[in-house]
């Protein structure tokens, strides 16, 4: 059997960029090249917009699944494979199997799905207080679960017959005292005594449990299959036979089929402790994302069970990370951001570097392991280095940039400024698309001195473009700040021709912050909106100018 490899999740932040998704993919594969134990998956935070679709397109790679939450699933959890047994299977050997698994909750299932649940408990209440004599007829017991749990055999009848009618009775009297409470259907216990043997079966007894393993006559065996009476012989004295005989019933008469509590594999373990802790159960089964029964889970499973392992790229900030980052365990942090609030339970590998793309660290890391970039790979590299640049116009940009987007368009086969141009085109398509969706393509969140505001950004070639949904997204982001509890909310709207943007804003503190922020000469103010010749950067130029006038 094949040994599960560790897997270990890629990722970059929400509303994910170019960067974000290329830099984690390119990455994902760098590791796994060099690392042979563990599986490592680029996964995406959120949705992709049409510039990271194109590039996707055009290089030819997958889109990477999306997660919305990296939190402890049950599938985390060492689940118990605790077979089920079936609805039909007699207390007795449920009782066994309970004893050989040193478990107390067993599932009942029909193939691959959950009847019920039998507990330890529901088995002692079912042998000590259960006081009904017609038991194994209200239960529909088998035949055959009589004759496994007598350790009998059947030497008239048909072991896979259903007792349907009748009650248990024991013939320790006279064929008079016999025929006092022995009725048709009754299933008759006795002894080698032939005068009780015959009563029975002319009183129309549904079978005759034949103790000590007396023989049985021919005549008795020729008169029983006459009248359609079973006989079953057992080694047990008539004692023992009357006290195990009522642990033949089967467990689907005893089971709990009703607001049975159950998990599914893909259910976050802070919920599961939420309910465990309400419902004190010792074990609860488990399904699969189809409904289909796993095994089972208990509390102390909750102690040894393993946290998500992820490598974080192009962010370091808990408010960008995908949700559950808290649950995980970060090993890495691949990015060029500013240093923020993202904190590990243990020392990580954590490369920052003051470069404008998270994907030209990549590139380093691939030339520093002396790995081959494949042109496919070289191509997402370097459309995330043209997008996080804008083409090398953002003050961003470094020659480290200029050097990594050379080196990897001509591995791509691509030319960089004719290839970006047809990038930044695609991304702009904002005919068919909703406020909701321009305004969050591109946004993050940030937070100081209990103030919490989000930035999105727009970049295009055309300036009309720009000025059309301008009007659009203008009435949305009253609404979108408030949604959000932000302070305020901005989007930038960047010419990258003219290497200049518009900033719009709202929020009841926008104006204050913003007129604070932006007082240079050439920066022009209009109505919900600042005019901002030579800024492009979200992260270099309008960020710092924010927190410093925050801090202020």
């Amino acid at each position: 059997m094949a040994v599960q490899r560790g897997r270990v999740t890629v990722i970059g932040h929400k509303n994910p960029d170019t960067d974000s998704i290329c830099s984690a993919i390119a990455y994902a594969a760098l590791k796994q090249s060099r690392d042979e134990e563990k599986e490592y998956i680029a996964r995406r935070a959120g949705g992709l917009n049409e510039e990271t679709q194109f590039v996707l397109d055009r290089f030819q790679v997958s889109v990477p699944e999306y997660i919305a939450d990296v939190g402890t699933q049950v599938s985390d959890i060492k689940i118990r494979e605790v077979e089920g047994i079936s609805r039909l299977t007699s207390l007795k050997r449920a009782w066994e199997r309970m004893k050989g698994a040193s478990a107390v909750t067993l599932p009942v299932t029909s193939g691959d799905t959950l009847e019920g649940i039998i507990t330890l408990k529901d088995i002692v209440t079912a042998y000590m207080d259960v006081y009904d004599s017609q038991i194994l007829s209200r239960s529909k017991t088998p035949y055959s679960n009589l004759l496994d749990t007598l350790e009998g055999k059947m030497i008239v009848g048909d072991p896979e017959e259903v007792i349907g009618l009748g009650k248990i009775n024991v013939a320790a009297g006279s064929p008079d005292m016999i025929e006092e409470y022995v009725e048709p259907h009754d299933i008759v216990i006795v002894s080698n005594r032939y005068e009780a043997q015959l009563c029975a079966i002319e009183l129309e007894a549904a079978c005759l449990i034949i103790c000590n393993d007396a023989p049985v006559s021919r005549t008795i065996q020729k008169l029983a299959r006459e009248r359609g009476c079973r006989i079953i012989s057992t080694a047990h004295d008539t004692y023992s036979a009357a006290r195990l005989i009522n642990q033949s019933a089967p467990v689907g008469y005893f089971m709990r089929s009703e607001g049975i509590v159950t998990f599914r594999i893909d259910d976050f373990t802070e919920d599961v402790k939420k309910v465990m802790a309400e419902k004190r159960h010792r074990d609860f089964p488990v399904l699969d994302r189809q409904g289909n029964y796993v095994g089972m889970i208990s509390r102390r499973f909750l102690l040894n069970m393993q946290r998500k392992q992820v490598i974080l790229v192009d962010h370091n900030e808990k408010n960008q990370a995908v949700d559950g980052i808290d649950e995980a365990e970060i090993l890495e942090i691949i990015d060029h951001h500013r240093l923020a609030s993202i904190e590990t339970m243990a020392p990580v590998y954590f490369r920052n570097q003051p470069v404008g793309c998270t994907a030209t660290i990549v590139y380093e890391m691939y030339l520093e392991q002396r790995e081959e970039i494949s042109a496919q790979t070289a191509g997402l590299l370097c459309a995330a280095i043209l997008s996080d640049t804008l083409m090398f116009r953002s003050p961003t940009c470094t020659e480290a940039d200029r050097r990594a987007a050379r080196a990897l368009a001509e591995i791509a086969g691509i030319e960089a400024e004719a290839f970006a141009r047809e990038m930044f085109h695609a991304g702009s398509n904002f005919g068919g698309k909703s406020a909701e969706e321009i305004f969050y393509q591109d946004f993050k969140k940030f937070s100081i001195r209990d103030i919490s505001f989000g930035v999105g950004q727009v970049n295009s070639l055309d300036a009309a473009e720009l000025a059309a949904i301008k009007d659009k997204l203008i009435p949305y982001m009253e609404g979108a700040s408030r949604e959000r509890g932000l302070d305020m909310v901005c989007l930038m709207l960047t010419d990258i021709l003219e290497e200049e943007t518009e900033l719009i804003y709202e929020g009841e503190k926008a104006e204050m912050i913003l007129s604070q922020a932006f007082v240079e000469e050439g920066q022009e103010k209009t109505k919900n909106s600042f005019r901002l010749p030579g800024v492009v950067s979200r992260k270099k130029q309008l960020i710092p100018s924010i927190m410093a006038a925050l801090q202020e």
